[in-house]
């Protein structure tokens, strides 16, 4: 197993690239990384990379390397672990793949859950059975409760032959504890080159027509992935409808009413960002927009992530543009 064959899908993160091989190559593999970078740029990718790297350099067996990398991409490598964040409903844990493909409605965000955790220790309690170590990876790791992130730094201080990877957007999304105990691997944002490419190589080039996604992503294919999901996802007269600021009372509650009733929180929470672009843009344009805004959308983002009931985030806003 070559450095080219194991690391050719990640594009744009020599830097990571060159760590990464290095602590294999020299026998130095640490107890647990922190993959620190914005959403959408390969952090999740890189892991991939490095496990198929590190079970084929390290392993004392003769393993197939296509066979390793299906099995890594499959999640169902036997001295593989990797944790994501779930839903809670009615007893039993979704991920956030499962919850859609079930058509759970989403109040709250996914976290990762202190019985996780304890999956983690009972994983890491055994020796493991085809590579020299077991891997954990923790996605969306800023996403732990505190006493999940606890139970964690347990884990932390004495992994065995064992290396965990948490994937987390910077340093202060975790305790400080939890960070302290990571080797730090950062990932930064692609150029338009390297974003280009990549959405080629997914099948998404008809992104690139649109400008404002590409602006909106800010160097996260990923990000602009998931942003034409979203857009494709709303009809046009949707779209037409929130981006004119409500000019009345009548048209501000009506116009909340259809936002929380149709779209998830999740989806909210990005059409803030559609319309905070899409605010600034005529900003710059015209003086038709008021700055102020694009405050009060982030006060409505804000409010959203705190869990804030929608409907009542959303009136408040579109009446206070209406004041405004």
């Amino acid at each position: 197993m070559t450095l080219n064959d194991s690391f050719s899908p990640l594009i744009g993160q020599p830097q990571a690239i060159e760590l990464l091989t290095q602590t294999v190559i020299q026998n130095r593999i640490a107890p647990a990384y922190l993959f620190v970078g914005s959403s959408g740029i390969g952090r999740s990718l890189a892991a991939r990379c490095f496990i198929e790297f590190l079970f084929c350099h390290g392993s004392q067996k003769s393993l197939n390397p296509q066979q390793v990398r299906h099995r890594i991409q499959a999640r169902n490598h036997p001295d593989l672990l990797w944790v994501e964040p779930t839903y809670l409903h009615q007893g039993k844990r979704f991920s956030v793949s499962e919850a859609e493909e079930a058509g759970i409605k989403r109040r709250s965000r996914p976290q990762i859950r202190l019985e996780q955790i304890r999956e983690i220790g009972q994983f890491l309690s055994r020796p493991p059975l085809e590579a020299s170590r077991l891997i954990v990876v923790l996605e969306q790791a800023e996403t732990m409760a505190e006493a999940a992130a606890n139970g964690l730094l347990k884990t932390l201080e004495e992994p065995g032959k064992a290396t965990l990877i948490l994937i987390a957007p910077g340093v202060d999304s975790l305790l400080s504890t939890l960070v302290s105990r990571c080797a730090k691997i950062p990932f930064y944002r692609l150029d338009e080159q390297a974003v280009a490419q990549v959405l080629k190589e997914q099948g998404q080039q008809e992104i690139l027509s649109h400008p404002e996604i590409i602006a909106m992503s800010q160097g996260s294919p990923g990000e602009a992935m998931v942003c034409w999901q979203q857009l494709q996802a709303m009809s046009p007269e949707f779209l037409a409808s929130v981006k004119q600021p409500p000019q009345t009372v009548y048209d501000a509650l009506n116009l909340a009413k259809e936002i929380s009733k149709t779209l998830d929180t999740e989806a909210q929470i990005w059409l803030i960002d559609y319309l905070q672009h899409c605010y600034w843009q005529q900003q710059q344009k015209t003086d038709l927009i008021n700055p102020l805004f694009l405050q009060q959308l982030e006060k409505a983002r804000q409010s959203l992530l705190r869990f804030v009931q929608p409907r009542l985030v959303w009136e408040c806003t579109f009446l206070s543009f209406c004041q405004t």
